[in-house]
């Protein structure tokens, strides 16, 4: 399936541009648009990026395969994190990640069948202060508790 970036992409990404003194540097924020997009980073969604950037597209798939925040395979419209490192380990993070797993019948990195949730087991997300801790797409919330989550997935469920 062809990838071609949108009007309003391709105006962030100029935007983006004119902050980096190559394009080269652009890649990550340009890749993060490319997410926001479509969604995920596919082969297309990379050699598009490659072709805008003027790079090679072996070089967009490794910073894509380095890093986790983008998703090589279609995630769900409302993708929940759960930190499990030490501090969040130690609040209930593990009984709050295995309820969510419960309670949307997904394993880590899986999709629910409607596309609505996803779910990501991941590490420090540098709240630990305020653990535990989850983030739902860019929407975080600390000192969250098993029936908190419950709420905040059958509000989303609710909504469109």
């Amino acid at each position: 399936m062809e990838f071609k970036f949108t009007t309003e992409s391709l105006e962030k990404i100029n935007a983006v541009l004119n902050r980096y003194p190559t394009k080269q540097a652009a890649l990550m924020p340009v890749l993060w648009i490319a997410q926001e997009q479509n969604g995920w980073i596919s082969n297309e969604v990379m050699q598009e990026t490659a072709k805008i950037l003027e790079i090679n597209p072996e070089e967009v798939l490794g910073v894509v395969t380095f890093y986790t925040m983008y998703f090589k395979k279609p995630m769900g419209k409302h993708h929940i994190q759960v930190c499990t490192n030490v501090s969040c380990m130690f609040r209930g993070a593990y009984e709050i990640y295995e309820g969510v797993k419960k309670k949307l019948g997904i394993d880590n990195m899986e999709t629910t069948s409607d596309r609505k949730f996803s779910l990501e087991e991941v590490e420090c997300m540098g709240a630990c202060g305020n653990a535990p801790m989850i983030a739902i797409n860019e929407e975080y919330f600390e000192n969250i508790s098993s029936e908190k989550v419950n709420k905040i997935i059958e509000d989303l469920e609710k909504s469109a």
